[in-house]
């Protein structure tokens, strides 16, 4: 997602202080993504996590468990589960999408077909609950569960506010927490837990989760309109699939008749001509809708970067804070 246009990379740096606990965790992906008898589920799997994924969530799990102390076996399984997690609903989200790239790749759903890429995520959603009971907490299962169930009801809630110019700020809030958010405060949460943190710890941990995952979406929905195409998708995929994200909800709120007839006609009811991406990028500019989410995605990497004061001053801590500064760093 772009990440790696910037010269310095914190997630090589957290990946690096993590790598005994990294390499353990692949490991245990690779042997719970097997199957005896469908070999087409670890070939799937296989596509999109061997894609050169930065492992940026279950790396956030390793990375709160070990600034909380703790020094047992079980922050593996929930690395994994939270990868786990998050494979299966992007291989749910191409197919929604009908996404022909993912990471710079063909997606799962294109070289294989839809049914294999939904069946396939529902395996490894069920194999992300087989994973996350042998931790023998109930307190992580009802936190990953409860992100799960959080997840599909943003991405339900963005089929019906996407395509809807009633939409507004709150309700993209309301859907970034679900779809994006609600995986990345789960993952730094459960790490707390697991080491047996004090729950203001697990809280701030919470929080710097939520603030990070609003952050990196408002930076994703941002790129779509101002990337490169080295971002890991085509620039104006969200424009063509008729997604009402941040900068055109700004755009939206201020637009005229003339404007809010184009906006009608591209994002409700679909028919988008040549040059129509050119002239709704011309509109975010013109009404500050770029620069104004862009200050926003800033704001919440702040708010990230400030939940961090709670936990104990180690290293650990100070590339948690350099993370958030890396997901917005790809605006730059």
């Amino acid at each position: 997602m772009g990440l790696d246009n910037v010269t310095v990379k914190p997630h090589e740096k957290l990946a690096t202080a993590l790598a005994p606990e990294l390499t353990a965790v692949n490991t245990l992906i690779r042997e719970r993504m097997a199957s005896k008898h469908a070999p087409r589920i670890p070939e799937v799997t296989a596509h999109l996590v061997e894609a050169g994924g930065k492992r940026l969530r279950p790396m956030l799990t390793l990375a709160a468990a070990k600034a909380c102390g703790y020094d047992g076996p079980y922050h593996i399984h929930l690395a994994a589960t939270v990868e786990f997690i998050h494979t299966a609903t992007l291989l749910h989200d191409d197919v929604v999408d009908e996404s022909a790239k993912r990471r710079g790749r063909p997606t799962a759903n294109l070289l294989w077909d839809n049914k294999s890429s939904v069946l396939v995520g529902d395996y490894l959603f069920a194999r992300s609950f087989q994973l996350m009971t042998e931790c023998n907490s109930m307190q992580v299962m009802h936190i990953l569960s409860g992100a799960s169930a959080t997840i599909a009801e943003g991405e339900v809630l963005q089929l019906t506010a996407a395509q809807d110019l009633a939409t507004d700020e709150a309700i993209y809030l309301q859907v970034v927490r679900g779809k994006t958010a609600a995986l990345f405060s789960a993952a730094t949460k459960v790490g707390g837990v697991i080491a047996g943190a004090d729950p203001k710890i697990v809280q701030a941990l919470h929080d710097y989760g939520d603030a990070l995952g609003v952050s990196f979406q408002i930076v994703d929905d941002l790129l779509d309109y101002e990337g490169t195409g080295e971002t890991g998708k085509n620039v104006g995929d969200d424009f063509r699939e008729r997604k009402l994200t941040l900068p055109v909800i700004k755009a939206v709120a201020k637009a005229d008749d003339a404007e809010r007839a184009f906006w009608v006609k591209t994002i409700e009811k679909g028919k988008q001509d040549d040059g129509d991406l050119e002239h709704a990028i011309a509109l975010l500019k013109k009404h500050d809708a770029l620069t104004e989410t862009r200050v926003e995605a800033l704001d919440w990497a702040e708010k990230a970067k400030a939940a961090l004061t709670s936990l104990p001053d180690t290293d650990i801590r100070q590339m948690l804070s350099e993370i958030a500064d890396y997901v917005v760093a790809r605006l730059r």
